[in-house]
């Protein structure tokens, strides 16, 4: 059974890994797999989304297949299917003895997971800073992918210009082979790469201090698996023949007390069968007869208590930051194409980072603080560092909650992201009498929303130029932010993007003449 486990969570890591590559533009506004499969499947996500919203994607009652194997089987979905799970067994195994003196801390988990339920009854979503999968995603496509990509290209780029005899035309054949296979088309590049990618290595790290610290006290979806394993039909049982040897404590990767028979803790069972493995005298079985004894699960009342106050108290404590979850606040709060109101939003986003890996510009970027803690790591368009494409509707495709509606590509096209603004002092044609056309040329509508206006200025020495200065027709801007991200102005660019006037919202508008078309 060990080595069925082992082959079983390989298969459900390699599965996950290529997902995760194929979350990737490929030249074409369709992606061909299905990439948040895996979240689809996460029964927690579902939970706090129906709590936090009042409803869900259809592709999430998915995650019923999931409550129903662990009501049969147990926790097999941490022993067999979490990648996550996985990289910490891998991590791990390079620690060769875990600690004798273990921690006892099983119960931290389930007063995180009361905490999230709480904080989701009262519409305040915080559920995708923990959720394993949510954090796996976000954790490689912001963390980890930039600079493996980075390094990769670094290397191989290093071969190239060293020029060794007979090597070149190797490496360029590896290469070739990575670009098409592993390696994302352009190099992604996001402001918080490192302090993602830090905490991921933290909780990876953790392993060494003791094995699947994260899975055994820290991850709300093992904790709300546990509490429903307490009901599987699937049992394990000891006979007379155990002679308390302490060889099965020793290998559950869950420290689940199996060598102690009053204190065995069913709930911290991954059913991996490492105990009946290894038992020498095949005393402990697993089976679907018999009479299953489920010990107390003591959180205590004070515990709970204190969980659940805690997570009715974040909620107005988070949205008590000046500008938190108004956009009229913070301008340059810019969202995706097909992005609910920003309250509703903020309620179904998982913060997986799915569409800002799926991003082809690279512009959707993490959020710190912008949408107050309730919204981190929630995405947010930055012009200057990538438009939204005219031609793009991969975001609310991989979407899994749909925080980010999935669009026509017709009605993607009408969609207002925002309003962009002339910054008449630093516009070359405005300002320095210099010509430059870049933000009407790049400017994608049918109808052209920037247009330039022709005028006569001096130069110092008295010389007349025509000039064509941009200007903005409010009607035909979407937002878009290409003129942004193409300003050849450094620095702060001369024209740029707010979210005044996006179409979700009825009230971060102008309050223009209605002869104006807007």
């Amino acid at each position: 059974m060990q080595n069925l486990r082992r082959i079983s969570q390989g298969i459900f890591l390699l599965l996950f890994v290529f997902l995760f590559l194929q979350t990737e533009s490929t030249g074409s506004d369709e992606l061909g797999y299905p990439a948040k499969l895996f979240l689809d499947f996460d029964p927690l996500i579902l939970l706090t989304t129906l709590l936090a919203s009042h409803s869900a994607a259809k592709a999430f009652w998915l995650s019923i297949i999931t409550v129903i194997l662990t009501v049969i089987l147990g926790r097999v979905f941490c022993g067999w299917v979490c990648p996550l799970g996985t990289l910490h067994n891998m991590v791990g195994a390079l620690k060769k003895r875990d600690r004798k003196e273990r921690t006892n801390w099983h119960r931290v988990k389930y007063l995180i997971l009361i905490f999230l339920l709480t904080s989701s009854l009262f519409r305040l979503h915080l559920v995708g800073i923990l959720d394993p999968i949510s954090l796996l995603i976000r954790s490689l496509a912001i963390g980890v992918y930039p600079p493996f990509n980075l390094a990769v290209r670094s290397f191989f780029d290093t071969i190239y210009e060293l020029d060794p005899p007979g090597l070149v035309n190797l490496t360029e054949w590896m290469y070739s082979g990575l670009k098409a296979t592993v390696l994302a088309f352009k190099q992604p590049q996001f402001r918080q790469s490192f302090f993602i990618g830090v905490i991921f290595i933290t909780i990876l790290g953790l392993n060494f201090y003791e094995k699947r610290f994260w899975c055994r006290y820290l991850c709300p979806l093992g904790a709300l698996l546990g509490l429903l394993s307490r009901f599987s039909i699937l049992k394990r049982s000891v006979s007379e023949d155990c002679n308390e040897c302490g060889a099965c404590g020793g290998v559950c990767p869950g420290h689940a007390s199996p060598d102690v028979k009053e204190g065995w803790r069913d709930s911290e069972c991954y059913y991996c069968w490492n105990c009946d493995d290894i038992c020498p005298n095949n005393a402990v079985h697993f089976g679907f007869m018999g009479k299953k004894t489920t010990p107390a699960m003591d959180l205590g009342t004070r515990r709970v208590f204190l969980s659940s106050l805690c997570g009715m108290v974040a909620v107005p404590l988070m949205r008590s930051i000046p500008g938190a979850g108004s956009a009229q606040l913070q301008p340059k709060l810019i969202r995706p194409p097909g992005s609910l109101a920003e309250h509703e939003f903020l309620r179904r986003c998982v913060k997986c980072g799915e569409c800002m890996k799926v991003c082809t510009t690279n512009g959707l970027q993490p959020t710190l603080l912008e949408a107050g803690l309730e919204g981190i790591w929630s995405p947010v368009l930055v012009p200057r560092i990538g438009y939204c494409e005219y031609r793009c509707t991969l975001c609310g495709q991989v979407c899994p909650t749909g925080a980010i509606e999935r669009l026509e590509l017709e009605d993607k096209k009408k969609v207002r992201l925002g309003l962009a603004m002339v910054d008449k002092n630093r516009c070359l044609p405005w300002s320095h009498a210099t010509p430059c056309i870049v933000c009407e040329e790049v400017c994608p509508t049918s109808k052209k929303a920037i247009w330039l206006e022709k005028a006569e200025v001096e130069d110092r020495n008295g010389n007349t130029l025509t000039v064509q200065r941009p200007r903005v027709d409010l009607s035909l801007c979407i937002g878009c932010g290409i003129c942004e991200t193409k300003c050849p102005v450094g620095g702060k660019a001369a024209i740029y993007v707010t979210n005044i006037g996006e179409s979700r919202s009825e009230d971060n508008r102008l309050l223009l003449p209605e002869s104006s078309g807007y």
